[in-house]
């Protein structure tokens, strides 16, 4: 007998779920386009699913999915809970935003039942119900905020929207999930304004731009001239240091050959018929002097004597042979031994 009763009340399930849609995506469909279990003593819950059992019109209790037993007559399936996460679409509905600005908004609400007793007794339609609160928070929500922040503050407006609900449908036994705001239309003119603020904007990034470019380019030209100063400057420095430092190397390098010089000739001087020797070179000089005397100025100072070079030589000899006795004793001891020999006159 108990295998004919399972047996009968599966196929009663059976078609009763054909009866059902496949899709439950809201409660109010779930209930109006549905028909309840009936009371075949032996009933099989689905997975994810609560029925609220009443007897004698009180509640009774919840089954759970898998097998279950009712006494016919007296227990009755009252109401069916999905426990899966719904989806509930929330119309279109015109705001007003802080600064005064009408906006049309929409949505999409995520929920879940929490507690099939409550979501059965609390609330007589809690899709419906939460629907209306849904667009009554939102709508709260956006009276709070400007236009600009609307756009900027999506995410916080849904947090917002989602605790706004919980803290009303907890007594429903619903869990608002997540808020999602699809859409949201302005009028035409606010758009028109919204645009030519944003092409305004655009405008003025490329002004700044284009000046702090110019402005990095002109920093960057009288860095490089700067620069080019320093390195000019000390170039310039670095030649003249060299230029003095090779000067002073050519009057030490002339003044030792002339230290040189003037040694050796005070040597040859010192030897035998060195005075021959001087008087000759005196002699030579003069000529070469008294060649050039008309060749590089017009101006001629002659002495009365210019054409007697013997007395010429002997002028220079006296004038050296005086200079020799204000030298050292000992180059005058041996200025003395040697004879002093008049250049032969010519």
């Amino acid at each position: 007998m108990l295998g004919t009763l399972c047996r009968t009340g599966g196929a009663v399930f059976k078609n009763s779920q054909q009866s059902l849609p496949r899709l439950w995506v809201t409660l109010s469909q779930q209930r109006c386009a549905s028909r309840l279990p009936m009371n075949t003593v032996v009933l099989f819950v689905p997975q994810q699913e609560a029925w609220v059992v009443q007897r004698m019109g009180r509640f009774h209790r919840i089954l759970e999915p898998g097998l279950n037993f009712l006494i016919p007559v007296l227990d009755k399936v009252r109401y069916v809970q999905s426990l899966k996460e719904i989806v509930i679409d929330i119309p279109e509905q015109s705001a007003v935003s802080l600064d005064n600005v009408t906006l049309q908004i929409d949505g999409v609400l995520y929920l879940r039942i929490l507690d099939p007793l409550k979501a059965s007794y609390g609330v007589e339609d809690p899709e419906y119900a939460v629907t209306q609160l849904a667009q009554t928070t939102m709508r709260s929500e956006l009276g709070k905020l400007t236009l600009d922040k609307v756009f900027r503050e999506r995410e916080s407006l849904n947090a917002n929207i989602v605790r706004s609900i919980n803290q009303a449908s907890d007594d429903w036994g619903i869990r608002c999930l997540r808020y999602e705001i699809k859409d949201i239309q302005v009028p035409p003119r606010i758009k028109d304004s919204m645009q030519m603020q944003v092409e305004a904007e655009r405008k003025k990034r490329a002004t700044v731009l284009e000046s702090e470019g110019m402005r990095e380019s002109g920093i960057n030209v009288a860095e490089g001239r700067k620069q080019a100063q320093i390195l000019a400057s000390e170039g310039e420095k670095a030649e003249q240091i060299n230029k003095a430092a090779g000067e002073a190397q050519a009057v030490l390098a002339k003044a030792e050959a002339k230290s040189k010089a003037i040694r050796l000739l005070s040597d040859a001087l010192a030897e035998q018929n060195g005075n021959a020797a001087a008087s000759l070179s005196v002699a030579e000089q003069y000529v070469a002097a008294f060649s050039n005397l008309a060749k590089k100025s017009n101006t001629l100072l002659l002495p009365s004597n210019a054409g007697n070079i013997s007395g010429m030589v002997t002028q220079a000899m006296t004038i050296y042979s005086k200079l020799a006795k204000q030298s050292p004793p000992a180059e005058s001891m041996k200025t003395d031994e040697l004879p002093v020999q008049s250049p032969p006159a010519q």
